[in-house]
């Protein structure tokens, strides 16, 4: 046996080598009329791609340190505060019952909270009791029981920009539902 290739194999492997190199030139074809496509007809700019970038890699925190770093840390809180108060929350509605289904119904509807059930009227009666003054007071201040250690109420339910207007009206809202 000096060669094991049959012409038949000989055949087969030169047609099957041609349909290979065939394919490959058509690949490359296709690739360089994709770039010619392309480099005639690029994609429209957008213009907010800059500002997405610049929020992609502002710092996520600052290192305060010292007196002047004290300062600035405060100046920089209490600017995070002018502007979410500056925001109106929920269109600026004042429909207790909306505002207590985006916000308040995680924490009232749940008794592992602490916080008092809604569907509980006996654990709102000495809340009741205090007066609705009292209560729109916790509410937009925050409140952590009469001792300090009970559970916590954040200000405004943790949502900044709440108006006292709004925070009255779902204090109003949930005393209509446990009377």
């Amino acid at each position: 046996m000096t060669n094991p290739v049959t012409s038949t194999d000989r055949v087969f492997l030169r047609h099957f080598s041609m349909v290979i190199g065939f394919l490959v030139l058509v690949m490359l074809g296709l690739i360089a009329l994709a770039m010619h496509i392309y480099g005639d007809h690029p994609p429209p700019p957008r213009p907010e791609a800059e500002q997405e970038i610049a929020a992609r890699i502002a710092p996520a925190g600052a290192v305060y340190a010292g007196d002047t770093g004290r300062a600035a840390l405060l100046a920089a809180q209490e600017t995070a505060k002018k502007a979410a108060e500056a925001q109106v929350a929920y269109g600026g509605t004042l429909d207790g019952k909306t505002i207590f289904d985006n916000l308040c119904t995680t924490c009232h509807t749940n008794s592992a909270t602490g916080a008092p059930n809604i569907h509980e009227k006996a654990a709102w009666a000495p809340r009741v009791a205090q007066g609705l003054d009292t209560l729109v007071k916790h509410a937009i201040d925050g409140y952590s029981g009469a001792d300090g250690k009970g559970a916590l109420m954040p200000a405004k339910g943790g949502n900044p920009s709440l108006t006292d207007a709004q925070v009255k009206a779902t204090v109003e809202w949930m005393l209509s539902q446990v009377k």
